[in-house]
């Protein structure tokens, strides 16, 4: 008996593309930049942060407020209020953080952070409450247990949440990244969920072999290892190595800058950067569209002047950088909110 063999044109009608995983390149590049991210964080942490912070602070800024604007509706309609409060805490909690300084003249420094800590938290609780009664709708009677909860622990405690913010904003890029793939490639999610495992694996490993290493010397050729120790936690996290704690930083630093820089342009944005077709404030009328050009072509100008003052004196604008840079930390909460 003979057995008829199917052509060849039949099997060709197979496509190759359904016997991959799909979001494979995406995942495992992604999983690729963290384990890469790891390494260079264990073995040269501070001289990593000196030079990631230099080249991309400035960048990663600019493409968040370009998606962010790409985000935005071109009116607030029904949502005035949700972002009429957004904008109001963003540039006050701001202004207002570096003033503890200035005001811990007249207080005890621990009294004013834990004022600033709980307008934080009462504004986020606002957010949430205004966000869960509008469409997609969501249940969130609980959100101010919680609030007042976490009020009661910062005045405990009030540098506690400031750290806590440290290690997880770099977090934040994250999630916005699995609500964009939710968006455009929904398919790629589930693997790069996978993917996202190799961040706490990394961790781990760092902490597997740093948490007994010695300190980092205190000198280096900037003199910023202490600062940059501090900011990772050294002052307030006693008793583990500054060795683990800077590699840790800058590790999930590298991954924030990584997911801003070339992940979430990657797949988020829907045409080059500096089209504005894609921005709907920018369809509003052309002195709209000349606006937010304004506002991308100002903010080119400031990566370019940021870079110019690090090479002129890293480490006071480095100082600068960061608490100007919680303005984009505050910037990032509502606009999860309005995307989940």
């Amino acid at each position: 008996m003979l057995v008829k063999i199917p052509p060849m044109s039949v099997a060709a009608n197979i496509p190759l593309a359904q016997n991959r995983l799909p979001g494979l390149v995406f995942a495992a590049s992604f999983a690729g930049v963290a384990g890469a991210a790891a390494i260079v964080s264990g073995f040269i942490p501070v001289a990593f942060s000196i030079a990631i912070v230099f080249l991309f602070a400035g960048p990663h800024n600019w493409f968040e407020a370009r998606y962010i604007l790409g985000r935005l509706p071109a009116r607030t309609g029904k949502l005035h209020g949700f972002f009429i409060l957004s904008a109001c805490g963003v540039v006050g909690l701001t202004i207002a953080y570096p003033a503890i300084g200035f005001l811990s003249r007249f207080a005890a420094v621990g009294t004013v952070l834990a004022l600033w800590n709980t307008a934080f938290l009462v504004w986020v609780a606002a957010l949430i409450h205004l966000r869960a009664n509008t469409n997609p709708r969501f249940e969130a009677g609980w959100i101010w247990p919680v609030a007042f909860l976490l009020v009661a622990v910062v005045w405990l405690n009030p540098v506690v949440l400031n750290f806590s913010l440290v290690y997880l904003h770099p977090v934040l890029a994250l999630v916005l990244l699995d609500r964009e793939l939710t968006r455009s490639h929904p398919t790629w999610r589930p693997t790069y969920r996978v993917a996202l495992l190799s961040v706490p694996v990394c961790l781990a490993l760092l902490y597997w072999r740093l948490a007994d290493a010695p300190d980092l010397p205190g000198a280096d050729p900037l003199n910023l290892t202490l600062t940059i120790a501090d900011h990772a936690g050294a002052g307030f996290l006693e008793g583990v190595s500054t060795h683990f704690l800077v590699a840790a930083h800058t590790f999930l630093e590298m991954v924030h800058y990584a997911a801003w820089v070339v992940l979430i342009p990657l797949i988020g944005l829907r045409s080059w950067p500096w089209e504005l077709r894609t921005i709907p404030a920018a369809r509003r009328s052309g002195a709209w569209a000349r606006g937010v050009a304004g506002v991308l072509l100002a903010g080119l100008g400031l990566v370019l002047i940021l870079w110019v003052c690090f090479g002129l004196d890293y480490g006071t604008t480095r100082s600068v950088y960061f608490t100007v840079a919680l303005l984009h930390v505050l910037a990032e909460i509502p606009f999860l909110l309005r995307m989940l």
